[in-house]
């Protein structure tokens, strides 16, 4: 497996490049200039000059400020590795993400590194909670309905699940929000937390918990069809195998039978949908977090969008990146665990 594991971060390198050096070159495109936006703030402050003496010194510290960001030549080749930090600036030094230098945020007036963890961290929770809620739900929901198939429940709740899949997600927020915060007031619109508020500890992980109920119920709902179906075709699927018939021809209990045999074949296609939908989740959604109020990733990506916070966008691609590629090891990974045919090894 090492051997394995190895070779893929070799690849997962070569992919992260070839990304990111794609994404550069798009973004080049944008029409933003920090040279030029420092240089001519700075020389609105000079009242006593003249104009040809304005002229000739925003040349000046456009030049200036051009060699301190790295961006004195048209060379894309060389700005891509400024920006990496493997190319050295005018003054012989190296300035890039190698160096930890992943850009500043003209929003925040900050550097980006120290704007995004907090939003990260956000992304996760939300992540991880509705990752748990969505499996604890969808899976049992979908084996009991391919156990039970074609009877009232399963037909039901196929009806049902559909009713989730079909809707728009900006929809059922809507009318979720409407039924459990201006009906029945059980839960706050927006936020991660009371405003005004200086909890500690569980009273502070109770509250938002208390926040982060209706967007995980919102998540769950509307992924209910998607999984519920698909753990239900590969139930249906596993429990039609001949290893499943022979092990009931033993004397195994249905229980064992369904949850030792059936489960583990079934488990096969879902691996990419459950961690792939788990990376996803903790990526950012934009338009839920933008409904209920959420500082999470893709909100940040939207505002940064809207504003052309070049350092930000570039730097929240980046970690996309990572989090893409790393998904794909995982699933590879859990491809062979799952299945016995699979040698990760090889």
């Amino acid at each position: 497996m090492g051997r394995y594991i190895a070779k893929r971060l070799v690849y997962m390198i070569f992919v992260f490049f070839l990304l990111t050096f794609l994404l550069f070159m798009l973004y080049q495109l944008m029409p933003a200039n920090r040279a030029y936006t420092d240089a001519r703030t700075e020389i609105q402050t000079m009242k006593k000059l003249t104009e040809e003496e304005k002229k000739t010194k925003f040349d000046e510290l456009y030049l200036k400020y051009r060699r301190m960001y790295g961006t004195d030549t048209d060379n894309k080749l060389i700005l891509y590795l400024r920006w990496l930090g493997a190319y050295p600036f005018y003054d012989g030094s190296y300035n890039g993400i190698f160096q930890g230098n992943f850009g500043f945020s003209y929003d925040y007036n900050k550097p980006v590194v120290e704007v995004v963890p907090s939003h990260m961290r956000n992304s996760f929770l939300i992540g991880i909670i509705t990752e748990i809620a969505v499996l604890s739900v969808t899976i049992p929901l979908g084996i009991k309905c391919a156990v039970k198939k074609g009877t009232k429940f399963d037909r039901f709740t196929q009806f049902f699940t559909l009713i989730g899949f079909s809707t728009p997600s900006f929809i059922i927020y809507i009318i979720f929000i409407v039924i459990f915060c201006s009906i029945l007031h059980l839960f706050p619109v927006s936020g991660m937390k009371t405003p005004g508020s200086n909890f500690t500890g569980w009273k502070n992980f109770l509250d938002v918990l208390h926040h982060v109920t209706l967007p995980t119920i919102c998540l769950v709902f509307g992924s209910l069809a998607s999984i519920t179906r698909i753990t239900r075709a590969s139930m249906i699927d596993a429990l039609n195998l001949d290893c499943i018939r022979t092990a009931r021809a033993k004397g195994l209990t249905e229980k064992t039978v369904i949850y030792s045999h059936a489960w583990r074949n079934a488990m096969i296609p879902m691996v990419s949908i459950i961690v792939g939908g788990f990376f996803g989740t903790i990526s950012g959604a934009m338009i839920l977090e933008t409904m209920f109020g959420f500082k999470g990733m893709g909100l940040l990506l939207l505002s940064a969008t809207r504003t052309a916070d070049y350092d930000m966008i570039m730097f929240l691609e980046v970690i996309y990146t990572f989090l893409g590629l790393f998904a794909n090891l995982v699933i590879d990974l859990c491809y062979g665990l799952v299945d016995p045919r699979v040698r990760i090894s090889k």
